[in-house]
C-alpha cells in the first residue's frame, strides 16, 4: 500500500496546542510559559527532539515512530549539557502518550520535546542550574512543502564542528548555524541549504541528513563528519539494506560528487524523505525524483504508519484498547488540566 504524502502545511495558521507536558504533568499549554530572563532563552542552554505521530486511518490509530530511541538520544544530549534529568526514556514516552491522548489528534502530528535550564538568572555557565522538561504537539504535514523535489544550495556557512558544539546533541543554541544557512538559501531562491564541514565535505542540510546514490551505491556522511546521529538516518540505512537490497556506505562526500550523483535525498523527522532534484542550479540525475528515492519514501511511510509487520515494534500506538490503557503506568506527577 502506498500512503499519500501530505502536500503542504501552513504553519502560520496552525492553532496552538491545548496542552503541554511539563516536568511529568499535563497542563494547559499557556501554563508552560517562562520569563525573559530564562537562562536557556538568553544563552541557548537547551536541547530538543522531534518526533512524528502518523495517523493510520484503517486502524483508527495514531502511531508515534520510535519514541524510546528518540528519548534515549534526548537524555544523552542532556548529559552533554551537564543536565541531570529526573526522567527516563520510558517516563518520557508515557508522558508523550498522555499528552497526545489529551490533545485527541486523529491526524499526522509533530511532537517537540524540550529540556532547558529554566532559572531566571544572568551568567554563562552549565553548573548550578535547574533543568525543565517539556513537550508540545501539533498537527503537521510536509516540512519542506515540495514533494516533487527541492533545489538546494551549498551554503557559505560552515557546519559547527564537534569541538565547537557537540554535533551529537540537538542543542537549541547550535541551530542558529542552521537558521543562518536556511534563510540565506531561501532568500536566494532555493528551498534548502547544504552545509560543508571544516574539511570541506558535505555534512548535512539545515535540519536533515544527506544521502546520495552514485554508481549503484548509496553513500551518506559518517557521524564523525559532524552530522547528527539521526534516527531517521538509521531507519533509512536499515530499510535500504533490508527492504531494497541496496549497498550503503558511510564515508565523506565531496561537494562535486553531489553534482554527479544519480539521486540525492534528505532525511529527517520533519523532512521525512525529501528528494533533491537540483543543487547549485545543476540537475541531479534526470532532474526529477529518482526511482530509488520514490520507492524508499513509499516504504518509509508504510513503515512509520504501522503497516509493515516486520517493523511494527518501532510504532507506538497512542490509543490503546481500554484494557491495555488501564494497565499502563500513570504519568509521573499525575495529570492536571487534561481530559
Amino acid at each position: 500500500m502506498v500512503t499519500t504524502v501530505d502536500r503542504k502545511v501552513d504553519r502560520t495558521a496552525a492553532p496552538r496546542p491545548r496542552y503541554a507536558y511539563r516536568d511529568g504533568r499535563i497542563v494547559p499549554y499557556r501554563e508552560a510559559s517562562f520569563g525573559l530572563l530564562t537562562h536557556a532563552l538568553n544563552y541557548g542552554t537547551g536541547l530538543f527532539a522531534g518526533l512524528r505521530g502518523y495517523w493510520n486511518a484503517e486502524e483508527r490509530q495514531l502511531f508515534v515512530f520510535r519514541p524510546e530511541d528518540h528519548f534515549r538520544r534526548f537524555c544523552e544530549s542532556a548529559r552533554l549539557l551537564r543536565m541531570e534529568l529526573s526522567v527516563t526514556p520510558a517516563d518520557l514516552t508515557r508522558g508523550l502518550i498522555e499528552l497526545l491522548r489529551a490533545e485527541g489528534y486523529h491526524e499526522n502530528c509533530y511532537i517537540r520535546p524540550l529540556a532547558f535550564y529554566g532559572d531566571e538568572s544572568i551568567g554563562v555557565r552549565l553548573h548550578n542550574l535547574t533543568p525543565v522538561v517539556g513537550m508540545a504537539a501539533l498537527p503537521f504535514g510536509s516540512y519542506l512543502g515540495k514533494e516533487d523535489g527541492i533545489h538546494v544550495m551549498i551554503s557559505s556557512w560552515t557546519r559547527v564542528s564537534d569541538n565547537v558544539i557537540p554535533a551529537r546533541g540537538k542543542f537549541s543554541g547550535s541551530y542558529v548555524n542552521s537558521a543562518l544557512a536556511k534563510t540565506d538559501a531561501v532568500l536566494a531562491g532555493f528551498d534548502e541549504a547544504l552545509l560543508l564541514n571544516d574539511h570541506g565535505h558535505v555534512c548535512e542540510g539545515s535540519v536533515e541528513n544527506v544521502f546520495m546514490l552514485r554508481n549503484g551505491v548509496v553513500v551518506t556522511p559518517p557521524v564523525t563528519d559532524d552530522v547528527l546521529e539521526g534516527f531517521t538516518r538509521a531507519t533509512i540505512i536499515q530499510l535500504l539494506r533490508e527492504e531494497l537490497g541496496q549497498t550503503v556506505v558511510e564515508r565523506s562526500i565531496d561537494r562535486t560528487e553531489l553534482y554527479l550523483a544519480d539521486e540525492v535525498f534528505l532525511t529527517g523527522t520533519g523532512a521525512q524523505i525529501s528528494p533533491v532534484v537540483r543543487a547549485d542550479h545543476r540537475p541531479i540525475g534526470s532532474g526529477a525524483t529518482g526511482v530509488l528515492t520514490a520507492a524508499l519514501r513509499a516504504r518509509y511511510l508504510e513503515v512509520t504508519s504501522g503497516r509493515v509487520a516486520r517493523y511494527r515494534a518501532w510504532c507506538r500506538p497512542v490509543y490503546a484498547p481500554a484494557a491495555a490503557a488501564a494497565a499502563e503506568a500513570p504519568v509521573p506527577g499525575g495529570v492536571a488540566g487534561g481530559r
